[in-house]
């Protein structure tokens, strides 16, 4: 979550041009100004993905980050995550499609009502949660250059297409991020803001789960960063703690070094829970007031 300024640029990425172009810069305008008077309609944050855009090596970037990643993977991820790869058809000879005979949306939607939707970039919160309520993520469709594989501070397609998008398939993380969403989108009260941008970071970017005795990757941020993944499993210096909503909602982050506090989920049975009780706590506050909290 955050605000893209429509300058960050993307070497490497022939498609760049949907994001510095008219159509790109019109979409992020509009997401800038998401939730003010006469700027309400969410599909006017979405763009095409023109994926003749796309370069031989934006493609190869894909294949060599695919690999990297799902070799370690296999064994080390949630089998909700692996199991929803499979059942998008998420494959490692291509960069996804969004929309088309091919696309990834074709069987998401089929599974839980998902759809993955191309944005220019860093949204605004308001614009962000309100994709999230209508079970639509907001995807980046420029992908990180060669010379950039390890680390790119903005997002992009690997991160959430590979990383994002096949947890959405799964009925109860569908439903767990849907309600974050709508009870996302309906405060203004800054200390429910704060403590929902600590639980989307701790968990749906770099949460843990218990399976069969073991520790296992679900976390986008953890999915596809191969440093990342490692050390958050392996490394003697990460506090792996219980999941527990009030203690992580507690819990500051900072962005740019690996997280040196995780937290660890025993089924997202317990995570799509949580957050129906606390979306109820916001939804009963809005519905005592009158009005946006």
């Amino acid at each position: 979550m955050g605000q893209h300024d429509g300058k960050q640029k993307f070497p490497g990425s022939l498609n760049s041009a949907m994001i510095d172009g008219p159509k790109g810069a019109a979409a992020q305008e509009y997401a800038n100004n998401f939730g003010a008077p006469g700027y309400g309609d969410v599909e006017r944050i979405y763009i095409t993905q023109r994926y003749e855009g796309y370069s031989a090596e934006n493609q190869e970037s894909w294949r060599t980050l695919y690999d990297r990643q799902m070799t370690y993977l296999g064994a080390h991820a949630s089998s909700v995550y692996l199991t929803g790869a499979r059942s998008i058809r998420l494959v490692r000879d291509h960069i996804p499609h969004l929309d088309g005979p091919e696309s990834i949306n074709l069987y998401l939607k089929k599974l839980t009502g998902w759809q993955s939707r191309g944005v220019p970039g860093y949204l605004p919160a308001k614009a962000f949660f309100a994709c999230l309520a209508r079970r639509e993520f907001p995807t980046t469709v420029v992908i990180r250059p060669k010379e950039s594989l390890d680390y790119l501070p903005e997002p992009d397609v690997f991160h959430d297409i590979f990383g994002h998008v096949p947890l959405h398939a799964d009925p109860t993380f569908a439903d767990f991020l849907q309600t974050y969403g709508r009870a996302a989108a309906t405060t203004n009260d800054s200390v429910h803001i704060e403590r929902l941008a600590r639980l989307f970071w701790f968990t749906v970017e770099f949460g843990l789960i218990r399976e069969d005795g073991e520790v296992k990757l679900y976390g986008s941020g953890l999915i596809s960063s191969p440093g990342e993944s490692r050390h958050a499993l392996d490394s003697d210096q990460v506090d792996r703690r219980p999941f527990d909503l009030e203690t992580v909602c507690a819990t500051h982050f900072e962005i740019d070094h690996y997280q040196p506090i995780l937290y660890v989920l025993e089924s997202f049975d317990q995570l799509r829970d949580a957050m129906n009780s606390y979306a109820q706590t916001i939804l009963n506050e809005t519905a005592r007031t009158g009005h946006l909290v």
